[in-house]
């Protein structure tokens, strides 16, 4: 022990450098663990801004899925109704490009949505359902515009004559103050008028005949004019 002693009183200096290297060592001990904390909070805010964007995605998908059912709805408003084709024949026109345009538009965005707003959680997806939404929105607002703005013209006089004498017939099919046989009759013939001018798609006629149906007689139903 006294021999210890002895040494560190001959190195009394060494105290000196020893307690610098002590306090640098202390130092970078707190500064790593300033660090540490520093990471542990970033990684907090990266989370927390992780779980923030997915909330936000999902409020976005729901958004859009309803912009895209208000689309929808708009076009249902002429796909099952008759009466509105007849008004403006355009909307089921697949020979003109503007018809098609928006119908391949609905055919992406529909393509497109999800199940439910949580099954898309994907920004590049989010983002194309987004365009596609969109584009489906605009490509049925100018197909609209422009059948408005064209209503029958395309149309002979006779051709025209026709539609018109479909239009009333339709009226007197789902007339209640008409027979079942006046109905039928009526429903037939107007399918006939509207052969091969325009273009009722299935889901048009369903819905016409399950309007009509139940004005008829027990068990009856409109016949396929085709097959009459």
């Amino acid at each position: 022990m006294e021999s210890l002693f002895d040494f560190l009183s001959d190195k009394w200096w060494l105290v000196f450098p020893m307690s610098a290297l002590a306090g640098h060592w202390a130092n970078s001990w707190r500064k790593a663990g300033d660090r540490r904390h520093q990471r542990k909070v970033e990684l907090y805010r990266l989370r927390n801004q992780a779980d923030q964007a997915e909330k936000a995605s999902t409020a976005d998908v729901e958004s859009l899925m309803a912009a895209h059912e208000v689309t929808n709805k708009r076009w249902l408003e002429y796909e099952l109704d008759v009466g509105k084709l007849i008004d403006f024949p355009l909307m089921t026109d697949v020979r003109e490009p503007l018809t098609v345009a928006f119908l391949r538009a609905k055919r992406e965005a529909d393509g497109l949505r999800p199940a439910s707003a949580g099954d898309m959680t994907s920004p590049a997806r989010v983002e194309s359902y987004r365009n596609a939404v969109d584009a489906f929105s605009v490509a049925l607002d100018v197909a609209e515009r422009e059948a408005r703005r064209l209503r029958d013209s395309k149309f002979t006089g006779p051709e025209r004559e026709r539609l018109a004498t479909a239009r009333q017939l339709l009226k007197i099919a789902e007339d209640h103050a008409a027979t079942p046989a006046e109905r039928q009759a009526a429903y037939k013939r107007a399918r006939r008028e509207l052969d091969g001018l325009i273009v009722l798609p299935d889901v048009t006629v369903a819905a016409l005949e399950d309007k009509i149906a139940p004005m008829l007689e027990p068990g009856a139903r409109p016949a396929d004019p085709q097959q009459s």
